[in-house]
């Protein structure tokens, strides 16, 4: 089967129903585990990772965040919610566009400001796109119920 696009928002709005509430409580969930796993690899560090940990913290979440967005097209919270990242032709995210979306929410976290603007944008555009979604044609749609 052969991906054409995303689905249109207007006629297939199911796609995107509730996604910016599940993106939410998805994000929640991997910040708990990026947290947990930060905390059990600071050991293998010799515990030098305490002295920088936001940075340590930080490199943690990218990695987590690209290997599972580029493996599944979603994060471990994402999948838990059922939703998933698509790009502009309604594929799965490549290993590239997976870097490129984790740099630009890694970025958004950063600079706080644009989190906050991306979160806005995700509850008033009509396929739910936060900013890295914008910017890369990308959007987070409902997964369907059988992998």
């Amino acid at each position: 089967m052969t991906a054409i696009g995303l689905p249109d928002p207007l006629r297939h709005s199911e796609f995107y129903r509730d996604t910016a509430w599940k993106r939410l409580f998805a994000w929640v969930l991997d910040v708990i585990a990026i947290t947990i796993l930060s905390i059990v690899l600071t050991p293998l560090t010799l515990f030098t990772s305490i002295f920088f940990f936001p940075l340590f913290y930080l490199c943690v979440g990218f990695a987590y965040r690209w290997a599972t967005i580029s493996r599944w097209s979603a994060t471990p919270g994402m999948r838990l919610m059922s939703v998933e990242l698509r790009d502009a032709r309604g594929g799965p995210l490549d290993s590239g566009l997976a870097f490129l979306h984790t740099a630009g929410h890694t970025a958004a976290i950063c600079i706080f400001p644009l989190i906050l603007m991306s979160g806005a944008m995700m509850w008033g555009t009509s396929r739910g796109q936060g900013l890295s979604d914008m910017v890369l044609g990308t959007a987070a749609i409902n997964r369907a119920a059988i992998d």
